[in-house]
């Protein structure tokens, strides 16, 4: 869809531009005034609305825009790990190579099928960027280019048809990138985190929600899964959150060493920025952005971990947008459409059969921040439909300085098969949980023998497994099997009294 010519400005109202084209037939989605990037948003004849991702200050109205004929998308290309970019993917770190080295893996006379790949950089030590034939391009392999050092944009393969391919891609960051097939999400994506990887794991291709209230502890969570997960990349998008949690990252990225690899973990990872200060038009792409870049990786054959934080700030770009725009709000504020693009958004992820027959999935793993903790709010109640995986954060487990502060008694996980010994567990706090409300009714003298030790027991398990010290090298990090071991000793005196015909 292309927007024929130019247009004028003749409104302004913040980021939101409405253009006269004095055409009938206005069908573009991507415009530039004065150099800053924007996106149409919505058509009618002779007249195109248009949000700007920068700020409109110094715009007139008869000051001229044009159409670039072409959604707005991202250059999918080397040099993209191991970088930060804004919203629209712009970087703002130093400068990536111009240069690759580039090993060629076809050959004049092969056949070239779509999402094959047919040359290889070394991104960073840890990804090989592999460059794949575009969806919708097959042929026949007329010219190869030999291996050596080349721009991202020079050509490496001419088909017998004349379509050249080089290393970089452009792909519309709404539109999602094509698989063959949809696979089961049954793998779990572990984490280190005793909390997560036993009672409420999340598989890779899944998707799950941190909801919590301010101070409770989502963006240190997030970090802890980031850094230990493992996932074979990183995405974190920092979305309308405070500049000094994405420099943190940053930093601790660049420091940190990658358990697995002994390299950066930046050497991983992805960065996508747009802070509170940053335009609101620019935030509410941030996320698509990400998922983009995401499915690129994916379709090499890598499992990837996306982390949206959070996706409470996105929403309320959506509303200023939509309150701009004149629309009718629905609940709170919100637009009426804040369901279908959650919805669009978290479909986003899952494992998957590409089409070069390779495996590889997206977990997005996105953080709601409800005011006041209120778990009512639309934006959770709607992410709630939406994710399989739901880690609750507590205000009062925060307060008392347990961390991860998430709630055994409001969260849940759907898709990942238990341990038996983390069901008994679960079943234990539970029970603790119903024990404490009669023992506050009838005292501790009230409570048997076994509700007692099961009281002891429910204790030893809040404090010595729940809770993980993230700063302590020791306890940051704990294996699956070192988790199990350490529930089953945790269990033992209560299995004792089971056997013995004792009831709770």
């Amino acid at each position: 869809m292309t927007l024929p010519g130019s247009g004028k400005i003749w409104g302004i109202n913040g980021p939101i531009l409405t253009v006269h084209t004095g055409s009938q037939f206005c069908l573009g989605e991507r415009v530039a005034a004065r150099g800053l990037p924007g996106e149409i948003i919505s058509l009618s004849p002779g007249v195109a609305v248009v949000q700007s991702f920068e700020s409109t200050a110094g715009l007139r109205p008869g000051d001229e825009v044009l159409g670039l004929g072409a959604p707005i998308a991202v250059r999918l290309r080397p040099g993209i790990v191991g970088n930060i970019f804004d919203g629209i993917m712009r970087p703002l770190g130093g400068d990536s190579p111009e240069e690759f080295y580039v090993k060629m893996l076809v050959k004049p006379g092969q056949t070239i099928a779509p999402g094959d790949v047919f040359a290889a950089v070394q991104e960073t030590p840890v990804i090989i960027f592999k460059a794949m034939a575009p969806p919708g391009v097959a042929g026949l392999v007329k010219a190869a280019a030999p291996d050596g050092r080349y721009n991202a944009d020079a050509a490496l393969v001419t088909l017998a048809c004349g379509r050249e391919l080089s290393l970089t891609q452009t792909w519309p960051i709404r539109s999602p990138r094509p698989v063959a097939a949809r696979l089961p999400a049954t793998q779990m994506l572990t984490t280190g985190q005793r909390v997560i990887d036993s009672l409420f794991p999340v598989a890779k291709g899944g998707t799950a929600a941190i909801p919590g209230g301010f101070g409770t502890g989502k963006t240190m969570t997030q970090h802890q899964l980031a850094k230990y997960c493992d996932a074979d990349l990183i995405i974190y998008i920092g979305c309308g959150e405070r500049g000094n949690e994405m420099t943190e990252v940053l930093e601790d990225f660049s420091r940190l060493v990658d358990p697995r690899s002994g390299q950066p973990l930046l050497a991983r990872t992805v960065l996508v920025a747009n802070t509170s200060d940053m335009p609101v038009a620019a935030r509410e792409a941030s996320i698509y952005t990400g998922v983009t870049l995401a499915e690129c990786y994916r379709d090499m054959g890598y499992h990837v971990a996306l982390f949206a934080d959070s996706t409470s700030r996105w929403a309320e770009a959506l509303r200023e947008i939509s309150g701009r725009l004149g629309e009718i709000p629905a609940e709170e504020g919100y637009p009426a459409y804040l369901a279908t693009r959650l919805a669009a958004f978290y479909g986003r992820a899952g494992h998957v059969k590409n089409l070069n027959g390779s495996e590889g999935s997206i977990t997005i793993i996105g953080a709601v921040s409800p005011q006041g903790a209120d778990f009512t709010e639309p934006v959770t109640q709607h992410t709630k439909r939406f994710v399989r995986t739901f880690w609750a954060l507590d205000k009062r487990l925060a307060y008392a300085r347990h961390y991860p502060a998430i709630d055994w008694m409001q969260s849940y996980s759907i898709g990942c098969q238990l341990h038996p010994a983390a069901r008994r567990l679960l079943a234990v706090l539970h029970e603790e949980n119903s024990l404490l409300e009669v023992a506050k009714l009838m005292g501790q003298d009230g409570l048997t023998t076994l509700q007692k030790q099961l009281l002891d027991a429910a204790r030893r398990i809040r404090e010595g497994f729940l809770q993980q010290n993230a700063y302590d090298v020791a306890d940051t990090y704990t294996p699956v099997a070192v988790q199990v071991e350490m529930m089953e000793r945790l269990l033992k005196p209560l299995e004792v009294s089971f056997l013995r015909g004792d009831k709770v």
